[in-house]
């Protein structure tokens, strides 16, 4: 099933069920703080281990106690898609268990 570019009004639809995120242009974006730089860093890596997971990847930015993703879907000409909210909803899932904030 082709990926499809989700409309403005299902984009912030979308968002209203995803305290934190945002969207910054044509991208869906969120940060985290954490309790340490190792506590960023372990996040990191099960972020990235979802992204695989998923085959759909984010700009994902380490800071010294922070997390930072920002993502849109390139196969559609960086629009935004149910792509990039499934990997919002598995973060956010996955970033409870990391203590992030």
């Amino acid at each position: 099933m082709p990926v499809e570019p989700l409309s403005q009004k299902e984009v912030e639809e979308r968002l209203a069920e995803l305290p934190g995120w945002s969207l910054d242009g044509d991208r869906i974006t969120r940060s985290y703080r954490l309790g340490s730089h190792f506590a960023a860093a372990a996040m990191v890596v099960h972020v990235a281990q979802v992204q695989e997971e998923l085959g759909h990847h984010s700009d994902l930015t380490l800071g010294y106690n922070s997390v930072a993703l920002s993502v849109n879907t390139h196969s559609v000409g960086g629009a935004i898609t149910d792509l990039d909210f499934e990997l919002a909803r598995r973060v956010e899932e996955l970033a409870l268990g990391h203590g992030a904030a």
